[in-house]
């Protein structure tokens, strides 16, 4: 009787955990909690990042330079994450590195965002000879060097803040504009846009009532994985001396300050790239993620 009793208990046991298991996969699953987590504490590191950093990002002291970890035997629990070949704290450095990237993209997709959607509605709108010209420039921006472009505006120009805002906004705008084009012409042979006309509705009232809320779903998706892209531009602008000039600890330009000690010293460069990566990663896991969310087509597969 007892083993009877023991074996009972046993089984229910093994079906609640089994099926705690099964619902903590399904919400693995259907929550991306993980892109979620990184991408919150990127925002709060970046919002509360004077705070947060224990020392300053732009000073350092030479007889600190290169202390490596706290995992490191030699390493000292006030630089968590070592220090550069200038003395600087990493730590410090990576937390005010998001605020830097964090503005950078946030200033960008203001201006992309917007432009691009606006060129996207009217183009797919009145269709004609403004198709043909907005989306040819569309086509010419893709085709131009982003690169070289950016080279070359560094030498005259000199490395700013306010230039690579300028120069990715001016990349930026296309790939909106072609999708909410494409959008713009499913939307606009609907039979609620129809009746819209019928009614008297003015073009810009059809526009903003009818067509922007259909590709609303569409610019957020575009968004997020567009603030990846921004990112990684940003960074390997910064890498090849172009982007955000130095001391500004903005994390392509702590990746080439460390290119020189890779071998001895890899925490220099890799805890920069991981950042990047981490971010970069959580941004597109997040935008495929509401792609398929909001997307019927994806949703029932």
């Amino acid at each position: 009787m007892t083993a009877n009793a023991n074996a009972r208990r046993a089984a229910v046991a093994g079906a609640r955990s089994e099926g705690l298991v099964t619902k903590t996969l399904y919400v693995l699953r259907r929550w991306p909690l993980l892109p979620i987590f990184i991408l919150l504490l990127v925002t709060v590191a970046a919002t509360f990042a004077p705070l947060l950093a224990r020392h300053d990002p732009l000073l350092g002291k030479l007889f600190n330079e290169r202390i490596p970890p706290v995992w490191h035997a030699e390493g000292s629990t006030e630089f968590l994450l070592g220090t550069d070949p200038l003395g600087r704290d990493i730590l410090s450095r990576i937390i005010f590195g998001a605020q830097v990237s964090l503005k950078l993209a946030g200033a960008v997709l203001a201006v992309g965002t917007v432009v691009g959607t606006l060129v996207g509605l009217i183009a797919g709108w009145y269709g004609g000879l403004a198709d043909e010209i907005l989306m040819r420039l569309a086509e010419l921006n893709f085709a131009v060097p982003f690169v070289l472009v950016a080279l070359a505006s560094a030498v005259v120009f000199g490395s700013s803040f306010g230039l690579m805002v300028i120069l990715l906004s001016i990349y930026s705008w296309a790939a909106f504009a072609r999708q909410i084009r494409a959008e713009t012409l499913r939307l606009k042979s609907a039979d609620y846009v129809a009746l819209a006309r019928v009614a008297g509705a003015s073009v810009p009232r059809m526009l903003y009532r009818h067509i922007l809320p259909g590709v609303v779903n569409t610019v957020v998706v575009l968004m997020t994985l567009n603030i990846g892209q921004l990112i990684l531009a940003e960074a390997g602008l910064s890498f090849l001396g172009v982007g955000i000039p130095g001391p500004t600890p903005a994390w392509g330009s702590m990746v080439a300050d460390g290119r020189d000690y890779i071998s001895e010293n890899y925490w220099i460069a890799l805890l920069p790239g991981l950042a990047i990566f981490f971010v970069v990663y959580a941004m597109n896991f997040v935008g495929d993620w509401l792609r398929d969310r909001w997307d019927p087509r994806l949703r029932q597969l």
